[in-house]
């Protein structure tokens, strides 16, 4: 069994679907899943076949609750290494080691229904206090590199991006939008931001351009009233208008 799955999309040629689905894995784990049945994405045999798409564009489909960083570090690389445009679409959770994935996408679309989740890296240790404090200072290290992938998207502060990590933070796909985590919600409609810039000169000229077309029109009305005085003949009144421009 695979532990992902590429599809080719036959409407567009130069398009691949890919599915990343069940835990993120290590290599030397692969064989138990394939042995169980059981779906998962593991780094090399992941690398080999994404190198038969070279050039193509590829949309990527996430459904994982995460698993093991170092995997989903080498899953990042060789996505960053493509040499297609990649679109990571969150269907249903992106948590975890597999949220590290969706970032190496240049663009990430989230469902509406779908989930983010990132936190601190865990581990499990036992040994003597040394060991204890070795293990917190590598957590601490690993932590920045999973910063690293989230800054490099977001643009937002490492400071910011950690505290998120230290309250291991579930995000909508509004919310994934919102702190630069995701690009768009999948179904919606961007919005059409009008850019304009707020310049007192140009309202105060509109405002002096107004009250001048208002003066020159009480003027000729007010010359249109004498002219009605002087004359009853409309040929002449017609031919006074045009002079004015106001019909």
């Amino acid at each position: 069994m695979k532990f992902w799955n590429f599809i080719t999309n036959e409407d567009l040629l130069d398009t691949v679907e890919l599915r990343i689905e069940g835990d993120i894995i290590s290599d030397s784990d692969a064989w138990i899943y394939e042995w169980f049945d059981e779906p998962a994405a593991s780094p090399n045999a992941f690398r080999n076949e994404l190198n038969q798409h070279k050039g193509k564009s590829i949309h990527l489909w996430i459904d994982s609750f995460g698993g093991d960083v170092f995997a989903a570090g080498g899953i990042y690389n060789a996505l960053k290494s493509h040499d297609g445009k990649i679109i990571a679409k969150i269907d249903s959770k992106a948590m975890s080691a597999a949220s590290v994935i969706a970032m190496a996408a240049d663009e990430i679309h989230m469902s509406p229904v779908g989930i983010m989740m990132i936190h601190n890296p865990l581990t499990g240790v036992h040994g003597d206090m040394r060991d204890l404090r070795k293990a917190a200072d590598v957590l601490d290290t690993v932590k920045d590199t999973i910063i690293n992938a989230y800054v490099a998207k977001t643009n937002k502060s490492r400071s910011f991006i950690s505290a998120l990590m230290d309250d291991e933070t579930y995000m909508s796909a509004h919310d994934a939008v919102k702190n630069g985590f995701a690009d768009k919600v999948i179904g919606e409609e961007e919005e059409k931001v009008m850019n304009f810039s707020f310049n007192r000169f140009s309202i105060v000229n509109s405002a002096n351009e107004t009250m001048k077309k208002l003066k020159d029109f009480q003027k000729a009305q007010l010359a249109l009233e004498n002219q009605q005085a002087t004359s009853n003949n409309e040929d002449e009144k017609e031919k006074f208008l045009l002079e004015l421009e106001l019909i």
